[in-house]
C-alpha cells in the first residue's frame, strides 16, 4: 500500500505543468497538501499583475495532491475560486488543501493561497469523483 508522500510524488513525476509552475511540495497527510510556487514574469498578464490562471492553477495542484492522496484516483467535477487581492512578480505562493468532506463517490476540499506576507491572495474550492482505479 501506498503512502500519501509515495502518491504525490509519484503524480509529480509525470505533472509537467506543476512542475513548470516550479510546485514544491511541503507536506502531504491524507486528504491535505501544503505546496508553494514563485511567482515569475512569464506569469503576467496585461495588466501588469498575475494571471489568475497562475493562482487558479497552484491551488487546483494543491487540491489534486490532498484527493488523490490515498492512492484513489479522483477527477475534479466542480471547482471555484475567489480572488482576494493581486499576486505579483516575484511573490511566493502557498497553497493549503484541507479536506472537508471524504465519502465514497465525492470529496471536497478547500484550499487557502496565501503570498509571503502570509495575505490570503484567493479561496478555492474543489469537489472531487472518486474512481476505482489506483495511481501507483
Amino acid at each position: 500500500m501506498s503512502t500519501p508522500v509515495e502518491v504525490v510524488n509519484h503524480m509529480m513525476q509525470q505533472d509537467r505543468f506543476s512542475q513548470w509552475l516550479g510546485i514544491e511540495v511541503l507536506e502531504i497527510k491524507e486528504g491535505f497538501s501544503k505546496i508553494k510556487m514563485t511567482v515569475r514574469e512569464e506569469m503576467v498578464n496585461g495588466f501588469g499583475i498575475v494571471h489568475g490562471g497562475i493562482t487558479f492553477s497552484l491551488a487546483d495542484s494543491a487540491f489534486a495532491f490532498a484527493c488523490n492522496n490515498r492512492n484513489q484516483l479522483s477527477v475534479a467535477l466542480d471547482t471555484s475560486i475567489n480572488f482576494i487581492k493581486p499576486v505579483h512578480v516575484g511573490d511566493e505562493l502557498t497553497a493549503v488543501a484541507s479536506e472537508v468532506h471524504n465519502g465514497k463517490s465525492t470529496g471536497l476540499y478547500h484550499i487557502e493561497i496565501f503570498n509571503q506576507k502570509n495575505h490570503m491572495v484567493a479561496q478555492f474550492k474543489g469537489l472531487c469523483f472518486r474512481t476505482d482505479k489506483t495511481l501507483v
